[in-house]
């Protein structure tokens, strides 16, 4: 597996099979502009078939704070320990910010509690309208 923090090679192309289970996913353009629009980004590829399996994404002030909207690893790919790589190089990405924030769903609280991060409160809007991140306006 080859991990990379920038985007050069990297096509919507490559980018098929992500946010499964979303009622009305992003296509893969707009994944790919959700990636260049993002402070950090970590991506992992298969190196026998170029194909990108995994990323994590971060927005960021860059003085002192930071969220993670985004970790995706292909189900196919799930439990290799690739999405723990990604999440490990992306907190190295933000080891010199003061606060680095995410959301997720109670199940995945163990996981990231490896890495050091505390469950904390949060508060959220949803516009599943918006989901796909296709807008007409």
């Amino acid at each position: 597996m080859i991990y990379k923090n920038s985007l050069d090679g990297i096509s919507s192309e490559m980018l098929n099979g992500f946010f499964v289970d979303w009622p009305n996913p992003p296509n893969p353009q707009t994944h790919l502009k959700l990636l260049k629009n993002s402070s950090k980004v970590i991506i992992a590829i298969e190196e026998n078939s170029n194909k990108v399996v995994g990323f994590v994404t971060a927005i960021s002030d860059g003085v002192l704070s930071a969220y993670i909207p985004f970790l995706e690893v292909l189900p196919e790919y799930k439990n290799k320990g690739i999405g723990k790589e990604l999440v490990k190089q992306m907190l190295k990405e933000l080891d010199d910010i003061y606060m680095v924030d995410l959301c997720c769903d109670d199940d995945l609280v163990p996981y990231y509690e490896k890495f050091g991060m505390i469950k904390s409160n949060g508060m959220l809007v949803r516009n599943y309208e918006m989901q796909s991140g296709n807008s007409n306006k």
